[in-house]
């Protein structure tokens, strides 16, 4: 695999991974509406380093395993896009505005308040090693297995993909603070959503094929 080839597929990565309209996402557009630009960006960046340690981990225990993962290639592709079909319908489904109040009153807090709470908020989320491993899976990622330059270009990448989503959503936010149509949140996770059920369908016919 080419290093282009990595970047863009940990581009993609850290970008699927950041997406998704979960607890984080609603914690980060939260602080962003009730404190500015910077507290929602400082919540991202935390975010973004603890999906980065997690993208390490199981790149560590992809490798463990390569030799295994090499004999039954077509078939771990094959489940890892099922799951990751299932986990798109998932988040199509889901309601990222279920108990949250964009107008409640915040503390007023320092960056790097914002910034420790994100990276161990979203680090106490283990389950993100199996959204990793679906993506691995269904991209053919393993760049650990290609030397030390196609892992640091693979971890890069996948930091810049996450960050691009934490700059984008952050900066929508803020400037459309006076707009902010809660419904626009569940038409965007539904466009994630279905993003990821395709990719996983793409990977089912792949497969087979």
């Amino acid at each position: 695999m080419s290093l282009s080839e990595i970047a863009v597929k940990g581009f993609i990565i850290g970008l699927f991974v950041a997406s998704p309209m979960g607890p984080i996402n609603m914690l980060c557009i939260q602080r962003t509406l009730n404190r500015g630009w910077k507290h929602g960006f400082a919540t991202g960046i935390g975010a973004m380093l603890s999906d980065l340690t997690y993208a390490l981990i199981t790149l560590i225990g992809v490798a463990m395993v390569s030799g295994f993962l090499a004999k039954h290639k077509t078939t771990i592709q094959l489940v890892g896009s099922i799951i990751l079909f299932f986990f798109g319908f998932g988040v199509f489904r889901s309601n990222p505005l279920k108990g949250w109040t964009p107008t409640m009153k915040v503390e007023e807090t320092r960056y790097m308040k914002d910034f420790i709470s994100s990276f161990l908020l979203t680090f106490s989320n283990v389950a993100i090693i199996l959204v990793f491993i679906t993506l691995y899976a269904r991209f053919q990622f393993n760049p650990l297995t290609e030397g030390s330059v196609s892992l640091i270009v693979g971890m890069i990448s996948i930091a810049l993909g996450a960050l691009l989503w934490w700059t984008f959503i952050t900066l929508l936010v803020s400037r459309l603070r006076k707009y902010f149509n809660r419904r626009g949140l569940i038409m965007l996770n539904r466009i994630v959503g279905t993003i990821l059920m395709i990719l996983g369908a793409g990977g089912i016919i792949t497969a087979i094929v």
